[in-house]
């Protein structure tokens, strides 16, 4: 079971104990069954309370059965399934909890996690990426737990830069985490696993990609340029390898990293992120020939691709080809609305355009996804 420590759930029941009696007082009603119900509710309290775990479970079912919409019965008796690993009923109990309080972000994270342990992994990362738009409020131990299975989901669903940037943030918390070189190094080679998948033939590689990757966030490049080396030498037919490598020599040794770009194309002849930045790598040195030609391949490769339409849009709107380049640039705000530098790249694309009234509507959209994520 991915585990949360039990203090950790009991003080979250505690805390919505308190807020269920607020807001749902047991107090007298006239309609059949609330004096058993009561009952009942209050002999499951008192079984948690002793620790007599399955007692309790089998109180909060009688009584959700004379009550099904008890939120606070849902919440506790799927927190108790949880602890006991029975992560499918624990997911019964928690939809229908999230159901009644949808705004209950530690309700989400839980049921992520459940769905998690049954393997269910885009329901799991939908939910946990919810219970993080919510919020899980102080709950530091919920939070981390939660921002690692998301992010080693995003990985596995090719997500890998969201991936990498969550991990880093955990890595630069100061919280206690699971260990984070694989799940790292999965995430910078662009492998979509888990953690627990990696074929053992690659596990090392992944280890090594994880340590170089890290070393480059602490700004250790000396260790970092040692570690690519050794990965480099001893992988060097291996996909991601060279892509990695170019990535991070495109900031430092541009030269390099297109020569580390184009051997990952001839490892991995599909890859489209080292085709786009081939193309972005060629827009900064205003080679409008290459990078119009990468980007296109890009396209060609992943015509659904945000990344690749943005690119593409902003080679043409930088060879003085507004229509066309407007046309790529609205296609990838449809594809990652959420993405604010597709709006700037419009905002000027607008401009250049006279287009006034488009320049207004993007900037009230910047404005609003700013708010959003300050919020967030």
């Amino acid at each position: 079971m991915i585990g949360i420590a039990a203090p950790v759930l009991l003080a979250l029941t505690l805390s919505f104990s308190l807020q269920a009696s607020a807001a749902h007082p047991l107090g007298a009603s006239n309609a059949d069954g609330v004096g058993n119900f009561e009952q009942l509710a209050e002999a499951a309290r008192h079984a948690q309370a002793e620790n007599r775990n399955d007692a309790a479970i089998h109180l909060y079912q009688q009584a959700l059965k004379l009550k099904p919409d008890w939120d606070e019965g849902l919440w506790y008796l799927g927190t108790l399934l949880y602890e006991k690993d029975d992560d499918r009923a624990a997911c019964q109990a928690l939809r229908q909890f999230v159901a009644l309080d949808p705004k209950a972000g530690y309700g989400w994270a839980l049921l992520g996690m459940s769905e998690f342990q049954l393997r269910e992994y885009t329901r799991a990362l939908d939910h946990l990426q919810q219970s993080l738009v919510i919020g899980l409020g102080d709950n530091r131990k919920m939070a981390v737990k939660v921002y690692y299975l998301t992010a080693i989901l995003l990985a596995r669903s090719e997500q890998f830069d969201e991936s990498m940037n969550l991990l880093f943030s955990l890595s630069a918390s100061g919280d206690p985490t699971p260990p984070l070189v694989e799940p790292l190094g999965l995430a910078a080679l662009r492998m979509p696993f888990l953690p627990t998948e990696i074929p053992a033939d690659r596990r090392a590689m992944v280890r090594l990609a994880g340590a170089a990757a890290i070393a480059l966030k602490a700004q250790r490049y000396a260790e970092a340029e040692k570690l690519f080396g050794e990965l480099e030498t001893e992988y060097p037919n291996q996909p991601g390898v060279h892509f990695l490598i170019g990535a991070y020599l495109l900031g430092a040794r541009p030269d390099d990293g297109i020569k580390e770009m184009k051997q990952e194309i001839e490892v991995s002849p599909s890859h489209v992120p080292a085709r786009i930045r081939l193309a972005e790598e060629y827009l900064k040195r205003q080679d409008m020939e290459l990078a119009t030609s990468f980007a296109q391949e890009a396209l060609k490769l992943a015509p659904d691709d945000p990344l690749a339409h943005l690119v593409l849009g902003e080679t043409l709107v930088a060879k003085g080809e507004m229509t066309r380049g407007i046309l790529q640039l609205e296609t990838a705000r449809d594809h990652s609305p959420e993405t604010v530098r597709i709006h700037w790249d419009l905002i000027r694309a607008y401009t250049a355009a006279g287009r006034d009234q488009d320049v207004r509507r993007e900037k009230s959209e910047i404005e609003r996804l700013n708010n959003q994520n300050a919020v967030h």
